[in-house]
């Protein structure tokens, strides 16, 4: 089992961390997790990856081990997409493939969409580009983010009496089993005195002011040029309808979409299946799982 080793990854205005598989010497694959989830999203999946991938599992600003954005500042898409892209020219890579989960898949959706020379192929698993708004709640969604107290995000301050009933309440809060989300927890969590607590930024509970309208999405999407391959779970997760999914992925030129049975989290339920999705779509278009 190939264990990962821990990354500092400088930026102009914060260090994101990152944990990495697979020999230094092997084509670059980037990762990118999901909402409040970090690198260890991709613990079970990686090592299943490392024999032909250098694996970098980013931390993004907030989220695991990487710094916090700094006071006053907000937490905004577009802003990750900028992370990333500057992430990307911390490490070095030139070209590489890119993976994302969830928000991860969002954001790498739109990484291709800035940087189409650097993207040999995007893998996504439960996302193709950002949540967007149909205007139907725009202004309240506005109101709300900017008179919510600022205290309302001091949930991410719960204190957990140890590891175990943090990864329970993960599970009951996520859907995913307590004993797979535990790499996750684990390095979400900060000791202190009294128990554990997240160490993620609690600023990444408040409402977003603003989305993108549907519309700009597609637009962005149309630019994606890799080969794109899509993995959705069954049944479908509710903030991924069918309908639009469908409608998304008609915006990308080269893009094949495979069904698999489980939750969201399909890379740590399944990770031998997901990895099998990822070696076929590396080598033929045909994504079949069997």
């Amino acid at each position: 089992m190939h264990a990962p080793v821990e990354l500092d990854v400088p930026l102009a205005h914060l260090t994101l961390r990152a944990l990495r598989w697979g020999r230094a010497s092997a084509p670059p694959l980037l990762a990118l997790h999901g909402w409040l989830d970090n690198a260890a999203s991709f613990a079970a999946l990686a090592p299943l990856l490392a024999d032909r991938w250098q694996v970098i599992a980013l931390d993004l600003p907030g989220h695991g081990h990487a710094d916090h954005l700094p006071l006053g500042v907000s937490y905004h898409f577009v802003d990750y997409v900028r992370t990333a892209l500057a992430a990307v020219e911390a490490l070095g890579l030139s070209r590489f493939t890119l993976l994302g989960h969830s928000m991860g898949a969002g954001i790498a959706s739109l990484v291709a969409a800035a940087a189409p020379a650097a993207i040999e192929r995007l893998a996504l698993i439960e996302g193709l580009g950002p949540v967007a708004d149909d205007g139907s709640h725009t202004l309240q969604r506005f109101r709300d983010a900017l008179i919510e107290p600022s205290g309302k995000a001091s949930r991410g301050l719960r204190v957990f009496r140890d590891i175990d009933q943090a990864a329970s309440a993960r599970a009951i809060a996520s859907g995913l089993r307590a004993d797979l989300a535990r790499p996750i927890v684990e390095r979400a969590l900060l000791e202190i005195t009294d128990g554990w607590h997240w160490r993620s930024d609690p600023r990444l509970n408040r409402a977003t002011p603003l989305r993108m309208a549907e519309s700009q999405v597609r637009a962005l999407l149309a630019g994606i040029r890799a080969p794109t391959a899509l993995l959705l779970a069954t049944p479908h997760a509710p903030y991924l309808p069918p309908t639009l999914m469908a409608e998304r992925t008609r915006c990308v030129a080269d893009i094949a979409v495979t069904h698999l049975q489980g939750g969201h989290h399909l890379h740590v339920e399944r990770p031998e299946a997901v990895a099998e999705w990822l070696m076929t779509a590396s080598q033929d278009r045909s994504h079949a799982l069997p």
